[in-house]
């Protein structure tokens, strides 16, 4: 049976942690060069932006800028490591503000294997774990349904879960809709960044195939 998970957890910032369920649609702006993401509530209230930092570094640099966009509150930077001729091991870091400097690390995000699978599954690991013997943050989800959940740990403890949102307006002006639950206390500029980087590790996978 699966738990939610109560516990509070700060990682971005207090500001991005409330006592209640926050739901948000992530809409991809599929018609753009670059793949620019916007993240509302579900009146359409505009809570992040994300998009890439220059067309040099388009994929594997991205900034989540604030409602307003103009103040990046996290860098997403892709770090490729090669363990043998054709295989790689994707590596997503999260620094804060406009940083790339390891002192400034939040949290990064590995896949759980190297090898390609249907279902997409993510280790997430903060700054503070070192030694990342034990993930502090499971993802598990499906490319093609999707959906995926976030867990706490190793646990069944939920603390997020994503969706697509099919509605006629999306098909018309050529978005793709993502839905995502952060649950109660948990620190949603954490999980819409990590959701973020799912979508970013599976685009990869589709153009590896």
């Amino acid at each position: 049976m699966q738990k939610r998970h109560q516990s509070s957890i700060d990682i971005i910032g207090p500001q991005y942690r409330i006592p209640h369920f926050v739901d948000l649609v992530i809409v991809r702006k599929v018609t753009t060069l670059t793949d620019n993401f916007t993240v509302t509530d579900i009146n359409g209230k505009i809570f992040f932006n994300l998009k890439a930092a220059s067309l040099i570094s388009l994929y594997d640099h991205r900034l989540l800028l604030d409602a307003a966009g103009k103040t990046v509150v996290l860098t997403l930077q892709r770090k490729v490591i090669f363990f043998m001729v054709k295989t790689r091991h994707d590596r997503w870091e999260a620094f804060r503000g406009e940083s790339t400097e390891l002192k400034d690390l939040i949290f990064s995000v590995k896949r759980s294997s190297i090898m390609f699978q249907l279902k997409t599954k993510l280790d997430v690991f903060l700054a503070s774990n070192t030694k990342e013997e034990i993930c502090d943050f499971k993802v598990k989800g499906s490319w093609f349904e999707r959906s995926c959940v976030v867990y706490a740990g190793k646990s069944h403890n939920i603390v997020a879960q994503m969706h697509k949102k099919e509605i006629v307006e999306s098909v018309a002006f050529g978005k793709d809709n993502l839905t995502v639950r952060v649950y109660p206390n948990i620190d949603y500029a954490f999980m819409v960044a990590v959701i973020l980087i799912l979508d970013e590790v599976n685009q990869e996978k589709i153009q590896q195939q």
